[in-house]
């Protein structure tokens, strides 16, 4: 498992940097759509990109009839994400797939957290009233810190949108940034709900704030927004990072979540990480996923490889 990079200390708000560059909606549009049409992988290419994407997925279960037990049961599959015949087959026995994270809500963490015990795999926690962080700034900033508390070693914050939808970026660049001090050493990635940011400009400008306020990961999505990741959105998140690193020398990492149930998606966006950031942006320590289906379907795709037949879904449980 990839060590977590230097934490990205943050900035000075620089609005010029965070207002002067412009969207192209349109453009972003057709270069997201040529990602997928010019660049495709077969056989035991394709294979190997599924495997490489089990390592970057933060293995999600945010429901609101969780329990330990079902965390548990989580935890199992993300020390073993693929049936041992499947790993066997792949060559895999020496250093077998394990995913990227295991995502609950603050609550579930504690539980996590023993399940996982000598894994390496850390355990991130949702926190700030998740999904609709419409909740006291100091309940907010309370609830981090009892995630992290309880074992968390990554928190996904949701930020206020109202912030975003006025243009008052000072008070993002204040959220978030107390929110990065609540989080003491567990890292920050801060999630932009970017379906309720109206357009393509918001979210680059949200992007460019939460990192200068110290996030080391932005997200597109809860997960319970109407439109949630897509390449349009994740283009120009990731033309963010890329802005910020030449700007400050930090590297940010990057999370799609919401909508990503296939194997296919991974691979998408597996490519969209590679043309756009670079080799580095394939690990999990700079890329991740937000999903709990989705491992289901690239498990599934597994073992056609291999077997050169489909089975049925539900013979890939997540636990």
């Amino acid at each position: 498992m990839p060590e977590h990079l230097p934490r990205n200390t943050g900035v000075a708000l620089a609005l010029d940097a965070v207002l002067g560059p412009q969207v192209n909606a349109s453009a972003a549009t057709r270069r997201s759509n040529s990602l997928t049409a010019r660049r495709s992988v077969k056989k035991v290419y394709q294979a190997a990109w599924h495997v490489k994407a089990i390592s970057c997925i933060d293995l999600t279960t945010l429901a609101g009839d969780d329990t330990p037990g079902r965390v548990k049961r989580l935890c199992a599959k993300a020390r073993r994400p693929l049936r041992d015949d499947l790993v066997s087959a792949l060559g895999l026995e020496d250093q077998p797939p394990m995913t990227g994270a295991v995502c609950v809500y603050p609550m579930m963490v504690g539980a996590a957290v023993a399940a996982l015990d000598g894994s390496g795999i850390p355990v991130a926690s949702v926190a700030t009233g998740f999904p609709s962080g419409l909740t006291p700034l100091k309940q907010r900033l309370d609830e981090i810190r009892f995630a992290v508390a309880e074992g968390a070693r990554e928190i996904d914050i949701v930020i206020t949108r109202e912030h975003v939808l006025l243009q008052n970026w000072a008070a993002l660049y204040d959220e978030v940034r107390q929110m990065r001090e609540a989080c003491g050493e567990a890292h920050l990635k801060a999630i932009l709900a970017t379906g309720d940011l109206k357009t393509l400009r918001n979210v680059y400008r949200a992007s460019m704030v939460s990192m200068m306020a110290g996030a080391d990961f932005i997200k597109t999505s809860t997960g319970k927004e109407d439109v949630n990741a897509t390449l349009p959105v994740s283009l120009v998140m990731c033309r963010a990072i890329r802005d910020y690193a030449a700007l400050t020398g930090f590297k940010v990492g990057f999370k799609p979540a919401g909508g990503l149930r296939t194997a296919k998606d991974a691979v998408n966006w597996l490519i969209l990480m590679k043309e756009e950031l670079g080799r580095e942006w394939l690990e999990p320590n700079l890329f991740r996923i937000g999903a709990s289906s989705l491992l289901g379907d690239i498990e599934r795709q597994i073992e056609h490889f291999i077997t050169g037949q489909y089975s049925a879904l539900h013979r890939h449980g997540m636990a």
